[in-house]
């Protein structure tokens, strides 16, 4: 249904019914009910907790060796972006994902080419987000340290991270 039509649809409601609606879709459908429930402050805790948390069990699960699906981590970071619409909170997600790469890596020894690229791939992504939403002195710091973890990592990793972080914060 095309939006011009759910609106005309819309208008038709009275306002209880509408409160129906959206108690219906809250009730039945997982992506709403995170939606409502990031818009207070304590659920806004526990959304990004979830998310972080899915990030972090790829790299580090609770038992077993980690199972490494950076697809599944990068997927939260999207799901996490329907419901959230707060540049910080956004930003946050992104640079956890780098920095749980880096810590993961200088934890377990040296990945390989295409894990060091996916982690420059965020990263990139996540300081052209900050620096089109102007939020880049809110994150300077923690972008400072991941590029400080990076010093003993092969492949051109540090350098890359280097010349990244020299891109956007030119001091």
């Amino acid at each position: 249904m095309p939006i011009k039509d759910l609106k005309t649809e819309l208008d038709r409601f009275s306002p209880d019914r509408l409160k129906e609606e959206i108690l219906y879709l809250y009730k039945n459908f997982k992506q709403v009910k995170e939606y409502y429930d990031n818009k207070s402050d304590a659920g806004n805790d526990a959304i990004m907790d979830k998310y972080s948390e899915i990030i972090l069990k790829e790299f580090f699960p609770d038992r077993g060796n980690p199972k490494l699906r950076l697809s599944v981590a990068r997927k939260a970071i999207s799901d996490f972006k329907k419901i959230n619409k707060s540049p910080v909170d956004i930003a946050h997600l992104m640079v956890f994902y780098v920095e749980t790469g880096v810590d993961f890596t200088n934890e377990y020894g040296d990945i390989d080419y295409p894990f060091y690229k996916s982690m420059e791939s965020m990263f990139i992504s996540t300081l052209k987000y900050m620096q089109k939403n102007k939020i880049l002195p809110v994150f300077k710091e923690r972008a400072e340290e991941i590029v400080g973890k990076t010093k003993d990592i092969g492949w051109g990793f540090h350098d890359s991270m280097v010349d990244l972080y020299g891109e956007y914060y030119p001091d």
